[in-house]
C-alpha cells in the first residue's frame, strides 16, 4: 500500500505530525521500533513525573507534623515506586495506541531505514524486511543519552536515565554527573528517598542553561536538603571493580578527589537518533549530529522532514510537537490541503521547564542574554517567601523573576523557581508571542490568593510599584 505520509518514530513530534497529516486528509503509516510514545512517554517526560510524584508524596508525609498532621512510620516500598511509574507510562502508550486508530493511522512495527525517496525499509523483531511506499516522510526518530568516552554504561553501575527509571533496588549512594533538567530531576527524587547523591557538573553552576540567579536558588536548596554539589568539576575516569563505582573527578584548581558510590548516573545530555536511517544515501544534510532543516522543518531533499530531537531546535517534547504539526501542515499546503503556509517557529519563545522541587520554568533571555543583546533592562523578582498562598502551601522557596527592556516596555524574559512555577509559566509565553508589555500585565487583575499573581507582582517590582514586597 502507498501511504501520502510515512513518519518514522512515534515520539511527541511523531505521533502529533501523523495525527496532523491524517486529519488534513492524508493517508499515513508510522514506524516504531519500540513503543507507541517514544522516549517521552515511555522512558522521559511522564515516567519520571510519576517517579517525582511519589517522591514528594513521600515527602509531604514525612513533614505531616509542620500541616498539624501526625502521620507515623511512614516508609516508602521503592519497588512499588518504580511499578506505579511504569504503570503510568504503559497507560499513556495505550492512549497513543488508541489515537492511531482514532485518527485511522496505521502502525508498522519494526526499525525504519529511507532506502530512496518515497521508499522506507522496516526491519521487523523477527529479521524480516518491507518496503513502504509514501510521497511524503517525516523523520522523528529522536534521540537518546549521551554516551562519553571515559563514563561507559554498563547498565549497572553506570547508567543512563533508562536505567534509573527501574533499578531493581535503591541505592545508598549515586553520583550524578551533569545537572540538566534529567540530572536534577533524579538527585531529586533518589535523594528525598534516602539516597546519598552527589551531583557533578563541569561548568561552573548547576543547570548552567538558566538564568543565573535561578541557579543558584536551586544550589541553595539543594544543598538545604542534603544533596552534595560539585560544580567546576569533571569526571576523569570511573572504576567498577569493586562493589560500587570509584569515580576520579578533577576540580577546578587541578586538584584530584576520588568519590565512591553504588551507582553512577550519567545524565550529560542527548544525542540525536541519525545513524543507520538512511541519510547518507539518500543526500541528506546534516551537521553537528542533526539534520539540517529549513523553518518548515525540511530537509536538504524535498518532501522529506526531519523534527524533534534529531533536528536543531531543542530538544524538549513540546517542541517536537509543535515542529510534527508545522511539518504535516507544510505538507499540507504544498498538496493544497492546507491553506496558508504554516507559521514557522520562534526558538526564543520555547518555555524550558525542569520538574525538580522546587521547579524551574523559564521563557525567553536571562538577565545576561538580554544585556549581550544590547538591551537597557528593567529586572524585577517576587519572592514566594511574601505569597499567602505560599504560606498557606508551605511552600515558600523560591521566586519569579521578570526582564523588560526599558525603552518600550517589552517582556524579554521570565524565570521562576518554586512550587508549581512549571504549570505558571505559560502566561509568560502568551504574553511574549502578543508582544505584551509590562503596562498590560500590570493592568490584568491577576486572581488572589495564588502564585501565580506573583507574576503581576514582579512585574510591579520591576517598574518600583510593587504593594507586597
Amino acid at each position: 500500500m502507498a501511504y501520502d505520509v510515512i513518519v518514522l518514530g512515534s515520539g511527541p513530534g511523531g505521533y502529533p505530525a501523523a495525527i496532523r497529516a491524517s486529519q488534513l486528509g492524508f493517508k499515513v503509516a508510522i514506524i516504531e521500533k519500540e513503543s507507541l510514545g517514544g522516549v517521552c512517554l515511555n522512558w522521559g517526560c511522564i515516567p519520571t513525573k510519576a517517579l517525582i510524584k511519589s517522591a514528594q508524596v513521600y515527602e509531604y508525609m514525612k513533614h505531616s507534623a509542620s500541616y498539624g498532621i501526625n502521620a507515623t512510620g511512614v516508609q516508602h516500598d521503592f519497588g512499588a515506586v518504580v511499578k506505579r511509574s511504569r504503570g503510568v507510562a504503559d497507560k499513556m502508550s495505550k492512549g497513543v495506541q488508541f489515537l492511531m486508530k482514532k485518527n485511522k493511522i496505521d502502525v508498522i512495527m519494526g526499525y525504519g531505514k529511507i532506502k530512496a525517496k518515497g521508499q522506507v525499509e522496516v526491519t521487523a523483531a523477527d529479521g524480516s524486511k518491507q518496503i513502504v511506499e509514501g510521497k511524503h516522510i517525516i523523520i522523528a526518530t529522536g534521540g537518546r543519552s549521551r554516551a562519553l568516552p571515559n563514563l561507559p554504561q554498563d547498565g549497572k553501575k553506570v547508567i543512563g536515565y533508562r536505567e534509573a527509571m527501574v533499578l531493581p533496588e535503591q541505592p545508598k549512594s549515586m553520583i550524578v554527573v551533569g545537572s540538566g533538567a534529567i540530572g536534577v530531576e533524579f538527585a531529586y527524587v533518589y535523594n528525598s528517598m534516602g539516597t546519598k547523591v552527589t551531583i557533578v557538573e563541569f561548568m561552573p553552576r548547576i543547570v548552567p542553561v538558566e538564568d543565573e540567579d535561578i541557579s543558584k536558588e536551586l544550589e541553595k536548596q539543594y544543598k538545604k536538603q542534603g544533596i552534595e554539589i560539585m560544580t567546576n568539576a569533571s569526571v576523569e575516569s570511573v572504576d567498577t571493580n569493586g562493589a560500587g563505582v570509584k569515580a576520579t573527578v578533577k576540580k577546578q584548581d587541578g586538584s584530584i578527589v576520588v568519590l565512591e558510590a553504588d551507582v553512577l548516573l550519567s545524565a550529560v545530555g542527548v544525542v540525536a537518533n541519525i545513524e543507520n536511517i538512511g541519510l547518507e544515501e539518500n543526500g541528506i544534510k546534516t551537521e553537528k549530529g542533526k539534520i539540517i532543516v529549513d523553518k518548515f522543518q525540511q530537509t536538504s531533499v524535498p518532501g522529506i522532514y526531519a523534527i524533534g530531537d534529531c533536528s536543531p531546535g531543542q530538544a524538549l517534547a513540546h517542541v517536537a510537537a509543535k515542529e510534527g504539526i508545522n511539518a504535516a501542515e507544510h505538507i499540507g499546503y504544498t498538496e493544497k490541503k492546507f491553506h496558508h503556509v504554516p507559521e514557522a517557529m520562534d526558538y526564543n519563545n520555547i518555555p524550558g521547564c525542569t520538574y525538580c522541587i522546587p521547579e524551574i520554568a523559564s521563557v525567553g533571555y536571562t538577565e545576561k542574554a538580554a544585556k549581550d543583546a544590547g538591551y537597557e533592562i528593567k529586572v524585577g523578582k517576587f519572592p514566594f517567601m511574601a505569597s499567602g498562598k505560599a504560606s498557606a502551601a508551605g511552600a515558600t522557596e523560591g521566586f519569579i523573576k521578570v526582564i523588560y527592556d526599558a525603552k518600550y516596555g517589552e517582556f524579554l524574559g521570565c524565570h521562576m523557581i518554586g512550587t508549581n512555577v512549571t504549570e505558571m509559566i505559560a502566561e509568560a509565553v502568551v504574553a511574549r508571542k502578543l508582544e505584551t508589555t509590562a503596562h498590560e500585565i500590570l493592568n490584568a487583575v491577576h486572581p488572589h490568593p495564588t502564585m501565580s499573581e506573583g507574576l503581576k507582582e514582579a512585574t510591579a517590582a520591576a517598574y518600583g510599584e510593587a504593594i507586597d514586597i
